[in-house]
């Protein structure tokens, strides 16, 4: 009796699946490569001959040299990348919050609130306050400060705009 055995390279869509499957683990592989050898550099703590030394292990027999590290120095590489990754949002926020906080003027809701009230209080006349609100919408300058008059220190908007 002939017995024929079947191999996944004679049924096609098996041939493509595992075809697909190392190409997969090789991608992975890969990039595994490339992550062991950024956190070698990463590492603070090591010196450079010790740096030099996982470097050529894992240049000279990459497979066994990148399961060595990952075994030996695996659980410090996820502690450095949070740490970096804490660093960057940290260093992000702070970007944010330096931004958005050097803009010391005050919006034009503010300015004409401010008018309001000194015009409510009586110290500017209405048209006083007519000219300052033009000058507050059309963005020529802050109206008010300090209680002074807006139309002391010249009263005609430029037209620079």
């Amino acid at each position: 009796m002939n017995a024929t055995t079947y191999l996944a390279y004679d049924f096609p869509l098996a041939s493509a699946f595992l075809t697909m499957l190392w190409f997969f683990l090789w991608i992975l592989w890969i990039i595994l490569l490339f992550r062991v050898v950024v956190d070698i550099f990463r590492d603070d703590e090591m010196g450079g001959w010790a740096k030099a030394g996982w470097l050529v292990f894992c240049i000279v027999l990459p497979f066994l040299g990148v399961f060595v590290y990952v075994i030996a120095r695996g659980k410090d590489m996820g502690r450095r990348e949070k740490a970096q990754a804490r660093a960057q949002q940290e260093a992000f926020d702070s970007y944010i919050r330096d931004t958005a906080g050097t803009k010391g003027t005050a919006s034009s809701v503010d300015e004409l609130a401010r008018l309001s009230e000194i015009r409510a209080r009586g110290d500017i006349t209405d048209e006083e306050y007519r000219r300052a609100k033009e000058m507050v919408l059309t963005g020529h300058g802050t109206a008010a400060h300090s209680g002074a008059a807006p139309g002391a220190a010249g009263s005609t908007p430029t037209s620079g705009r």
